[in-house]
């Protein structure tokens, strides 16, 4: 399992996510504005209550909204292969 350490709303529902091995990245979460359990975030203040969840180590918003960490992992290294792929402390990357 993937655990998320590191979890930080940015503007237009983006999420700025760092995994315990070191594997970082922004994922855009745009498209579940407004849908089912999402329709709370048609107010951005509630999408910025992100947090990690300490049992499933994945984001978590109040509600009991979360989401699966393997996919938003799948989803961060989609986004950004080389980047995802770098380790810290090796000079590649962010």
């Amino acid at each position: 399992m993937h655990r998320i350490i590191s979890a930080r709303a940015l503007p237009e529902y983006r999420l700025d996510l760092r995994f315990e091995d070191g594997v970082e990245g922004e994922i855009d979460l745009a498209p579940l504005v407004g849908k089912g359990v999402f329709a709370v975030w048609k107010d951005p203040a509630e999408f910025q209550k992100v947090f990690i969840d300490p049992e499933s180590h994945t984001v978590a918003w109040p509600g009991d909204i979360d989401l699966c960490p393997e996919s938003l992992y799948a989803d961060v290294v989609a986004a950004a292969p080389a980047l995802a792929r770098d380790k810290p402390g090796t000079g590649k990357g962010r």
